[in-house]
């Protein structure tokens, strides 16, 4: 998430009116005109710091500052702290959807196919690839294509795009860090699914990975309501991934609190 918003052109930084910060050892990313309301997160706290009501404070000083419309806390269930119910009320935190963090040791992925045709991001074909994403997840691309664009420049993405005949159809990333594959972005366009695009794309991002030494894949998505399915879900279990635990989102709206 970082990478995705902290690396947008600057006239493109302008006009979403992005900020990003350190505090407390997570990261905290304001997207200001984002008219989703995705991209405004805060995650990565209670590994160098405990999570306190003093370190919410600073997260949501560092919104208003911003004069965010909006934001998303991330917290692992493992790092959530005893009085956490105490907390969330006093800055106006709400529940809000789970969603489920997954992980496998590379050996254990079992492979996908598809008859798509599945290959690594062609060079300059960057926003082409941000704009199938976008359509994919039914996220408006206006500015915000530009914005993730602009992240794959970071050299620990390695982005894959799957295709029929010429033209962009699902695409799909992989961040390599520390011994860890992370698959992240992968979206389909509506007209193209069913078709295996997406489980080619992860046999193909793994086996990217095991190349570069990983030794664990992670990925995350939604969890689906007690009854429904997310397809996306459906496709990592069967490649293998497992799921770790399921994370609830809190939201910081700055009438709230």
């Amino acid at each position: 998430m970082t990478r995705y918003v902290g690396m947008a052109p600057p006239e493109i930084n302008d006009k979403l009116g992005i900020a990003t910060a350190r505090i407390g050892g997570g990261t905290v990313l304001s997207v200001r005109e984002d008219p989703t309301g995705f991209w405004s997160k805060a995650l990565g706290f209670g590994f160098e710091e405990p999570v306190s009501a003093d370190l919410i404070g600073r997260v949501v000083d560092f919104y208003r500052e911003q004069d965010s419309r909006g934001a998303v806390l991330q917290l692992a269930p493992s790092v959530l702290p005893p009085d956490w119910d105490d907390i969330r009320a006093r800055y106006g935190l709400e529940p809000g959807s789970y969603n489920v963090k997954l992980a496998c040791r590379v050996e254990e992925f079992w492979p996908g196919d598809s008859g798509l045709r599945v290959t690594p991001l062609p060079a300059g074909a960057a926003l082409e690839w941000a704009r199938t994403a976008f359509r994919g997840f039914g996220m408006p691309e206006e500015g915000l294509a530009e914005m993730l664009a602009g992240g794959l420049a970071d050299p620990g993405f390695h982005p894959y795009a799957a295709w029929d005949g010429d033209m962009m159809v699902a695409t799909g990333n992989l961040l390599v860090r520390d011994g860890v594959g992370s698959l992240n972005a992968g979206a389909t366009l509506p007209g193209h699914r069913n078709r295996g695009a997406q489980s080619a794309l992860l046999a193909a991002r793994a086996e990217e990975a095991a190349t570069l030494g990983c030794r664990w894949l992670v990925a995350e998505t939604g969890l689906p309501a007690r009854g429904a399915s997310n397809p996306s879900l459906n496709n990592m279990l069967r490649a293998g991934l497992r799921p770790l635990y399921s994370r609830r989102d809190w939201i910081w709206r700055p009438d709230t609190a």
